[in-house]
């Protein structure tokens, strides 16, 4: 079917639904507006540009219809109130020279990474919450696209719908809040740590002297205290994460010895709570109890990142793995391809239910159930990986089946060895931060 023909379906498609909601409209207005009214609403149903007009013209969010060869077919008053174009010069011309992004720190989208570039090549929508656009005026405005590709029978893009609205108002807010939220929780860690520190010396018996009773009340003190220093350090990290103010130093790291060294200290979590632990490399290779790993060689698995926020994710993940399981055992695992390395915690415990899968990497989202309740939390720490990993242009996702665990994934752009030894090199020419984990490189 010819694509012209195609978008022709589409677009009659949106008149209809048009058409259908101005009906309800107008049903609507002949109760509320009596017999003029129902005239000359009636007289506007009987044309079809009318009722599409009529919706098209009242949102205020820009709709955009643009057709294989990426010309702009459809362009609201809601599109041009944002982008500055109007509708009669934006229509027909190629998409590029009226919808021009950036990123939060004003460098323009290169055209791998363009959202209607990309959605043009895949058959899943696409949804870009952090784009700045660029009006015609040169005046920037964050928006919230959405991007839905249109298929033919054969599975080909023939064309895509953009909805686009400006969030300028909504990111001052966010923005507020997240001030707010980064300075209470910072002012708040001070008089918590004083606080944490004279239960501490309370409980030394080599400075205070107490009974059994008031060292339970003083040590269930201190449990708490803890907790509550680690949810305002959750708060401000998230606020930080947020507005792009989470500290990382990126450097080459080889993952699998990253995670080797990692998985000696996590072992431990494991164990004291009678699970096992295993850390594997590969599909087939693993390290048994020992480290002692049962094939002599291993890829190497080069990734650009900041070595402890890394470890920041993994252990938050494998905790919350081990928190959730009963028995069984907690798995570490590394993985990967030419262009991406996967790394994996994967659990015998409960699992996770569908629903809630979607929202797990939201701010202050938790699974409502029993454990849950029992064992506490701030909702945060899932939201912060996220964060963290998007810094280093991954992803990170689960998979889980309920009463059979959950796997965490996630992927980060590979190095080749190449690529790894001109990076290390630059490196040398820099101070170091005295946490970096980096192994030699071998061609």
């Amino acid at each position: 079917m010819d694509s012209k023909l195609l978008i022709g379906i589409v677009v009659g498609l949106l008149i209809v639904i048009a058409g259908l909601l101005v009906t309800i409209r107008f049903l609507y207005t002949r109760h509320k507006v009596g017999k003029s009214g129902q005239q000359l609403l009636a007289a506007d149903l009987q044309d079809e540009k009318v009722r599409s007009g009529i919706i098209l013209n009242s949102i205020e969010d820009g709709v955009v219809l643009i057709d294989e060869k990426g010309i702009i077919q459809l362009f609201n008053p809601g599109a041009s109130n944002i982008t500055g174009w109007p509708a009669t010069e934006a229509s027909g011309i190629e998409w590029r020279s009226v919808i021009k992004l950036v990123n939060e720190k004003g460098e323009p989208y290169d055209e791998a990474s363009h959202p209607i570039k990309r959605v043009m090549e895949s058959e899943a929508p696409i949804r870009d919450n952090t784009a700045i656009l660029v009006s015609r005026n040169d005046k920037q405005q964050p928006i919230s696209l959405s991007l839905t590709p249109l298929l033919d029978k054969n599975k080909h893009v023939y064309a895509a719908v953009a909805v686009f609205r400006d969030v300028t108002q909504e990111r001052q807010e966010e923005k507020q809040r997240s001030e707010f939220i980064s300075t209470a929780s910072h002012e708040m860690r001070t008089p918590v740590a004083a606080i944490e520190g004279y239960l501490s010396l309370s409980m030394n018996e080599k400075v205070s002297t107490i009974d059994a009773r008031a060292r339970g009340y003083l040590e269930k003190a201190h449990s708490s205290t803890e907790h509550l220093g680690q949810l305002f350090q959750d708060l401000l990290n998230s606020a930080k994460a947020e507005d792009g103010r989470l500290t990382s130093h990126p450097v080459v790291v080889e993952i699998g010895a990253f995670l080797e060294q990692l998985s000696n200290d996590l072992r431990f979590v494991a164990e004291k709570k009678g699970l096992a632990m295993e850390f594997m490399v590969g599909s087939s290779q693993n390290i048994d109890a020992t480290n002692n790993a049962r094939n002599s060689i291993k890829p190497l698995y080069y990734v650009k990142a900041d070595p402890d926020r890394l470890r920041e994710v993994v252990t938050n993940i494998f905790d919350n793995a081990v928190k959730y399981t009963d028995s069984g055992k907690v798995t570490l695992g590394l993985t990967g391809d030419p262009n991406v390395v996967q790394f994996y915690v994967r659990d015998t415990g409960q699992g996770i239910p569908a629903e809630d899968i979607p929202h797990l990497f939201q701010k202050f989202y938790r699974v409502d159930n029993s454990a849950t309740r029992t064992i506490g939390g701030t909702g945060l720490g899932l939201f912060i990986c996220r964060k963290i990993i998007e810094l280093y242009q991954g992803r990170i996702w689960v998979e889980s089946t309920p009463g059979k665990g959950s796997s965490f994934f996630i992927n980060l752009p590979r190095l080749s060895s190449a690529a790894a030894t001109q990076a290390q090199a630059q490196e040398a020419t820099t101070i170091k931060p005295l946490t970096t984990v980096t192994t030699p490189v071998v061609q």
